[in-house]
């Protein structure tokens, strides 16, 4: 369970920073990011059910709960809102989105790295 959890939790780092960075080089949001978003969000929603399986705990008031929890909201609500912007076709928003995105993908990092610290002095 271990390696999956390991395995998932990285597949959504890759995922989310190609969605985030090819948007932002790209200056606007298409159909392709939105799906990777939501991959991203997949795989960090599995990485992140397994890791608490293995830990065998229920939601604990730590920083890096707390900081996790942000970061699964934030990313849902991304994917939400692009799936939305795409859905209207507007340009102006679409171009705009970028901004965005790279404030959640800096928050996301925060539990991943604290994750991988913590797990690291275990």
């Amino acid at each position: 369970m271990l390696i999956l959890a390991i395995i998932a939790i990285n597949l959504a780092l890759v995922f989310y920073t190609i969605g985030v960075f090819a948007e932002k080089r790209q200056q606007t949001l298409k159909k392709w990011h939105v799906g990777i978003f939501w991959t991203g969000l997949l795989f960090d929603t599995i990485g992140t059910t397994a890791m608490g399986k293995i830990a065998g705990q229920e939601f604990g008031l730590n920083f890096h709960a707390i900081t996790g929890m942000l970061a699964i909201l934030l990313m849902l609500g991304h994917a939400v809102w692009a799936t939305v912007v795409i859905w209207k076709k507007d340009d102006a928003m679409k171009a705009a989105f970028h901004r965005f995105s790279i404030i959640v993908w800096a928050i996301w990092l925060v539990p991943f790295i604290s994750g991988a610290i913590f797990g690291m002095t275990q």
